[in-house]
């Protein structure tokens, strides 16, 4: 039986301005459903699809919430990195609704990345765009991530 592995990369061996796109995902009844549950959010708008007919979409969507979530699972596979804390989002718009049935992905580039402790790990600041089936940016912003270096930091001479 042969193993593949996934590459992880380390912050030393990434760079302003990569790119990369995740897997894709079907967004389903079901993912909405459990997702009110586990936040409590049964906004008519997400969950009854009589009531929502007649709302801003004209069916049911999924929250807001849940696709920032997804964005988040898909955004861990585009680039496989040595993450060791999400350090916060500095900003993230909800620009287009998720349809029930809607496969969506993420686009992640990085933006800026600022090393710290002598080397160790350093902060990188990501651009994602989180995309649906027809090329359209539903959801976007800008977070930031603690990676781990690949490389052993260079001992300092004695």
């Amino acid at each position: 039986m042969s193993r593949h592995t996934i590459p992880t990369l380390g912050f030393d061996q990434l760079a302003e301005g990569d790119e990369w796109e995740s897997p894709r995902r079907t967004v389903t009844e079901t993912d909405v459903v459990n997702f009110a549950g586990i936040s409590g959010d049964f906004n008519p708008l997400h969950v009854d699809h009589a009531s929502s007919g007649s709302g801003p979409f004209g069916k049911p969507v999924a929250h807001g919430l849940l696709g920032l979530a997804i964005a988040s699972g898909l955004g861990s596979h585009a680039p496989r990195v040595e993450t060791l804390a999400f350090l916060g989002i500095q900003e993230w718009k909800f620009l287009e609704p998720i349809h029930f049935g809607d496969t969506i992905h993420v686009v992640a580039r990085i933006v800026s990345l600022e090393p710290r402790a002598r080397g160790r790990r350093g902060v990188v600041t990501w651009h994602r765009r989180l995309v649906n089936q027809h090329g359209k940016t539903v959801q976007e912003g800008i977070l930031q991530t603690l990676v781990k270096s690949s490389e052993k930091p260079a001992k300092a001479d004695s």
